[in-house]
């Protein structure tokens, strides 16, 4: 199945960002792939020359700054290329509240050039990653995110057989992303807490870096074109992830477990209690597979010539949602054991110890 990568020209958008960089990082160092280039494009010049010195010794990774705002770069970066991991995207909620035309710019009308100058180029793959806030969406970003989806899925309606073949990543919450709340949680109890919490039954689906550049590799190799796949993966409750990492790292910083507070500050703004991955209506056309669900395109009489056949099909027929308040959370202990052995409890790079949130300065009603 990895062949598909072998001798292949492939090309990262985002590729400072977490997924980005791992995608980079597996692609030029698993035995399985063995592209003949993997090519990262970013619109963050100091970022893009430091990922470039991490690969020096690489000659197979390239690295350029672009932005996929400009359609005319897209077309000439986009030449002789076979595969497109799309993970360029703002993806901050309330930064995205409060600046939504460039939201839009980015995360609507760059899947849109990315679309474009795949087409005309004869790119053969494009795998789109998304988040779990395009289910359902209360904000900009997660409303931007949906969009993208559907501009992917509609993106094969007219290739009859030809053309690229575009699909969708659905994620939760990567776990030591940037701007993760490990990242908070660490540098709270680094100063001897209070940790914060916005409310004490919030549940979330979580992930490993690794697995998640592991489902957008993996969804290059299944997509047959519209579909949009999502990992199954396990759920933690946010206080018991708070207690977890106060029980593990506490005494590293010289304090005792019981004296670090978790403090309840309140649901923000575009929040949720818990986290979708699969809403009602897409339960109707979803396949599972032994890995992954696969949610197949709304209006299929417009994909006929696209058959869903894949070869780990679990069942036809979904009988319910995929959100974490309906899902069995980790123990503490399992928490604890996945933090340790995804060595997510080194300290982090980021600095910022409060829950900042740009909205706390505006005026209350």
């Amino acid at each position: 199945m990895k062949r598909i990568f072998k001798n292949k020209r492939i090309l990262i958008t985002g590729a400072c960002g977490t997924v980005g960089r791992e995608l980079i990082r597996q692609l030029l160092t698993d035995k399985r792939y063995v592209p003949e280039e993997v090519i990262g494009l970013d619109n963050n010049e100091n970022a893009i020359f430091f990922l470039d010195q991490d690969y020096l010794k690489f000659s197979k990774a390239k690295f350029f700054v672009a932005d996929i705002r400009h359609l005319e770069e897209l077309m000439r970066k986009f030449t002789g290329i076979d595969i497109i991991f799309h993970a360029a995207a703002l993806k901050h909620v309330i930064l995205s509240e409060r600046s939504p035309e460039q939201t839009v710019e980015t995360n609507i009308l760059g899947i849109q050039n990315i679309i474009t100058a795949a087409k005309l180029n004869k790119v053969k793959k494009v795998i789109f990653t998304s988040s779990d806030k395009a289910v359902n969406p209360t904000n900009v970003m997660g409303t931007s995110k949906l969009m993208g989806e559907r501009l992917m899925t509609a993106a094969n309606s007219i290739k009859r057989g030809k053309g690229p073949i575009f699909a969708s990543t659905r994620f939760g919450n990567i776990l030591g992303s940037s701007g993760s709340v490990v990242s908070v949680f660490h540098n709270q109890i680094m100063k001897g807490g209070p940790v914060t919490l916005t409310n004490k039954q919030m549940t979330r689906f979580v992930m490993s870096i690794k697995d998640a550049a592991r489902l957008v590799i993996d969804s290059a190799v299944k997509a047959k074109g519209g579909e949009v796949f999502i990992t199954k993966m396990p759920v933690v409750r946010i206080p018991d992830l708070a207690k977890a990492m106060i029980e593990i790292l506490s005494p590293k910083y010289g304090f005792h477990s019981n004296k670090i507070k978790i403090k309840v500050i309140g649901i923000k703004p575009g929040e949720k209690l818990y986290e979708e991955l699969m809403s009602n209506e897409e339960v109707r056309r979803t396949i599972e597979l032994k890995n992954y669900f696969t949610v197949l395109p709304a209006f299929r009489g417009i994909y006929n010539d696209i058959r869903y056949n894949y070869d780990d099909i679990v069942s036809k027929k979904m009988i319910k949602a995929y959100v974490s308040e309906k899902e069995s959370p980790l123990s503490i202990d399992k928490i604890k054991f996945i933090l340790k052995e995804q060595n997510l409890i080194k300290k982090p790079v980021e600095s910022m110890a409060e829950r900042y949130w740009p909205g706390d300065k505006e005026q209350k009603f």
